[in-house]
């Protein structure tokens, strides 16, 4: 009966420790309570929270939520906001303070957060944000991040530590983005009007695995105007796997 029990031990501990990492998307809505009669004020926000693995699984769920609450956390004590229900109860609370102060400037607060798994291979786990905010103005952001993560430990992969060679990489990439929006190749990176910090070409904040390939992109004011809208280049594996640490 001993060595029965020892090795219901042993396959539980052998099944507990090969769960696969998963996701499952959970959903969190908070509207005003103020009296409106449209665009009443709302967010929701739509994220996946990996399971599992718990040590992995909890390393990703931290380091989402602390995106998603830099996004959208207005108020003044972050500290007092640690979960998604809270968060999305702040949001209002925002609008509904700032309204109190200026009824009439004040309307149709906005939040809406999107989140899913965009690539997930043995070596890397790459999460897309799609975040949409309105909270006043002539119009709203919205705009993507890129979450990257090595999904056995759940560690946040950073740019910096994507590439064998990142000024290889960027040298590469700056001869492609050129061709595709027709900077010469002897000129200024701005020259056509874009915005890149200190006139010189730089890699984007958010990178994507995507199906497709490795996808650069530049939302909104990181490298062109509001106007000029978000610029991006994708190229094919085959073109850049050697550049990659993860594949």
């Amino acid at each position: 009966m001993k060595h029965y029990t020892f090795l219901v031990f042993l396959f539980l501990i052998f099944t507990s420790c090969n769960k696969e990492l998963s996701f499952e998307n959970e959903t969190f809505e908070e509207k005003s309570s103020l009296p409106c009669k449209s665009d009443c004020p709302k967010i929701t926000i739509d994220i996946p929270l990996a399971k599992n693995k718990k040590v992995a699984a909890d390393s990703i769920n931290k380091k989402i939520f602390s995106v998603v609450k830099e996004i959208v956390y207005f108020g003044e004590d972050p500290t007092k906001v640690n979960d998604y229900n809270t968060l999305a109860k702040s949001f209002i609370a925002s609008y509904e303070e700032m309204h109190k102060k200026f009824p009439t400037e004040t309307f149709g607060w906005e939040g809406k957060i999107v989140g899913n798994i965009e690539f997930h291979s043995e070596t890397i786990l790459n999460i897309k944000i799609d975040h949409y905010t309105f909270t006043g103005g002539a119009h709203g952001y919205q705009g993507f991040r890129s979450l990257l993560f090595d999904p056995k430990t759940g560690k946040t992969i950073f740019i910096d530590q994507l590439f064998n060679n990142q000024k290889e990489f960027q040298a590469f990439a700056e001869k492609k983005f050129r061709a595709k929006y027709k900077i010469p190749a002897k000129a200024n990176i701005n020259a056509t009007g874009l915005m890149f910090e200190d006139d010189k070409f730089q890699l984007p904040q958010n990178i994507f695995y995507t199906e497709e390939g490795l996808l650069l992109y530049y939302n909104s004011y990181e490298a062109a105007s509001y106007a000029d809208g978000p610029k991006e280049i994708l190229f094919p594996y085959e073109e850049v796997n050697k550049y990659l640490k993860f594949q």
